[in-house]
């Protein structure tokens, strides 16, 4: 007996679920596609698909998201994909994006964590929970696609729920964790369904009375202009960028401004900013798990001062010296994790800026040292 477009879908995510995959790929011509420890691997007993099977499972996808009837064709045209989560009848939740390649459908789908993991699960310093006391700013979470910066977004936000009291508003493109009223109240909007942009969203917020604001995602020169203004007028701003480590995403920041504006978006960047994280996953030394590396910036007076004046590359040295405010290089954190056995040398090595002082470090660490030394840039 043949599967419904339904039970093909619940089937498909299940595998996904009780395999502990990351991802899901269905593409026409290959069969089913799981991401396994970083490695993306084909379903060995699952049938080629079909281009009508994924167009059937695109429309489920949309009609489970939606509650009711799309037309894809008409959704693909409006914005190229379509970006979407929902949660499957085991329960678990999913992120998937929609596309079309060469006139047929594609999907891939993410896998999102079943409960709110605290930091020191997710492998990331604890010193993050210092943000979620904070009464204003903006907090930038940046690094590749498929680094985790969604999951560690949930946990602070999680953080936030369960030890103060305000308004969060969530701005996400699509919604990936659901946040229940813990001791917060929690409205979660999604672009394209609850707001036409990031920034329009944004803007609507600030008429919202919030304490809290998460923008999923800030892509575009008005919407880091209304983060920026939101920083300023008294509210906690969350929010992801790609970029690969801490001035790399100020650097992003300013780079989006005409360059006679630049000038001024780094003076008010340097009061409205509290901190940046840069977060990467790598593969376990157990070939079998995904290891967090994170670079971490806090921002004090003296990194204020830089970023007002243009000496973004001091500012490697600053987080150098900062450890005890809570702050850490990438190539600080590498050399802790290869040096405990958590990553193995290649991957270290393949992800640090400055091998030479990432193996130093290491070897510190292993001789009993604390792995820092009195100066110089990572």
């Amino acid at each position: 007996m043949s599967l419904t477009d339904s039970q093909l879908l619940d089937q498909l995510l299940h595998r996904c679920v009780t395999e502990d995959a990351s991802d899901l790929h269905l593409t026409p011509g290959l069969p089913p596609h799981l991401r396994l420890h970083g490695e993306l691997n084909e379903i060995a007993d699952a049938p080629t698909m079909t281009a009508l099977q994924t167009q059937a499972l695109a429309a489920e996808l949309m009609r489970r998201m939606t509650g009711g009837e799309v037309c894809l064709e008409t959704a693909i045209k409006a914005r190229g994909s379509i970006d979407g989560a929902m949660t499957s009848s085991g329960e678990a939740r999913f992120r998937f994006n929609i596309f079309r390649r060469q006139g047929e459908y594609a999907i891939a789908l993410r896998r999102l964590e079943d409960r709110f993991r605290s930091l020191a699960e997710l492998g990331i310093p604890d010193s993050l929970y210092a943000f979620c006391q904070m009464r204003d700013g903006l907090v930038v979470i940046s690094g590749p696609t498929g680094a985790g910066k969604s999951t560690t977004l949930a946990a602070l936000l999680d953080h936030v729920n369960r030890n103060r009291t305000g308004h969060i508003i969530t701005i996400e493109d699509p919604i990936e964790y659901i946040h229940k009223r813990v001791r917060c109240v929690v409205n979660q909007r999604q672009v394209g369904l609850d707001a036409p942009s990031f920034n329009d969203a944004l803007v609507a917020s600030l008429r919202q009375d919030p304490d809290v604001v998460l923008v999923g995602e800030i892509r575009d020169l008005d919407t880091i202009r209304t983060a920026i203004t939101a920083a300023e007028t008294g509210h906690l701003v969350f929010t992801t960028l790609h970029a690969g480590d801490c001035v790399g995403s100020i650097e992003r920041l300013v780079s989006v401004f005409p360059s006679d504006e630049q000038e001024g978006i780094r003076r008010q960047l340097s009061l409205v900013l509290r901190g940046v994280v840069a977060q990467h996953l790598l593969p376990g030394a157990d070939g079998c798990s995904r290891v967090a590396a994170t670079e971490v910036l806090m921002v004090t007076p003296a990194v204020s001062n830089l970023i007002a004046t243009s000496k973004s590359s001091q500012i490697y040295s600053s987080i150098e010296l900062g450890t005890g405010q809570g702050m850490q290089t990438l190539e600080q954190d590498l050399a802790r994790l290869w040096a405990t056995g958590r990553i193995t040398e290649n991957a270290a090595v393949a992800m640090a800026r400055n091998v030479p002082v990432m193996r130093d470090r290491a070897a510190m660490l292993r001789r009993g040292g604390n792995g820092h030394r009195n100066g110089g840039a990572a």
